[in-house]
């Protein structure tokens, strides 16, 4: 046996690195696109982030887990992060489906900023002020939005971490 226990302990915490890396990855390229190449998220856009922010640290203490042998606690938080990861590649599929008028978006979805300061500042507010539609892709890349990228990402990272949780769960057995 090697100092990484055994080979499900082994392919548990690769599949569990492949998850803080793709994961990472993922939301690192959404604020790259945000704060470099001026892309502006709407709401749901925004929403579709709230998985990585909770799912990538349950995924670095399910790493602990893992190297510390518990593979029981690794196991659970890794199906938590399969669950949080899918919510989000649906949150995507939802968006994506009312870019392509599947269904219709969300009534309360634009974007911008807040309200301006003064009424003297409202019409230079009208005119500076880029409202984001959920509902029109503002961009497309091999015919995927940044939201149909994000089921991808998604969707990736929760079969993923459903993976390493089933591998965890077999190294569990095998102690």
């Amino acid at each position: 046996m090697s100092a990484f226990g055994t080979r499900s302990s082994r392919l548990a915490l690769l599949a569990n690195s492949v998850v803080l890396v793709g994961g990472g990855a993922a939301i690192a390229a959404a604020w790259g696109f945000q704060l470099i190449g001026g892309y502006s998220p709407c709401k749901l856009c925004l929403e579709q982030r709230i998985p990585y922010y909770i799912g990538l640290p349950l995924a670095l203490v399910a790493l602990a887990a893992l190297l510390t042998r518990r593979h029981g606690a690794a196991a659970l938080l890794l199906l938590l992060v399969a669950a949080v990861f899918a919510y989000g590649a649906g949150l995507g599929v939802y968006q994506a489906g009312a870019e392509w008028q599947f269904w219709a978006g969300p009534s309360d979805c634009g974007g911008g900023s807040g309200a301006p300061a003064s009424a003297a500042t409202m019409l230079q507010a009208l005119q500076t002020t880029r409202v984001v539609s959920c509902t029109e892709a503002s961009w497309r890349l091999l015919g995927l939005s940044f939201a149909g990228w994000n089921v991808v990402a998604s969707g990736g990272v929760a079969l993923l971490a459903l993976a390493a949780a089933l591998f965890a769960r077999t190294a569990r057995k095998g102690s």
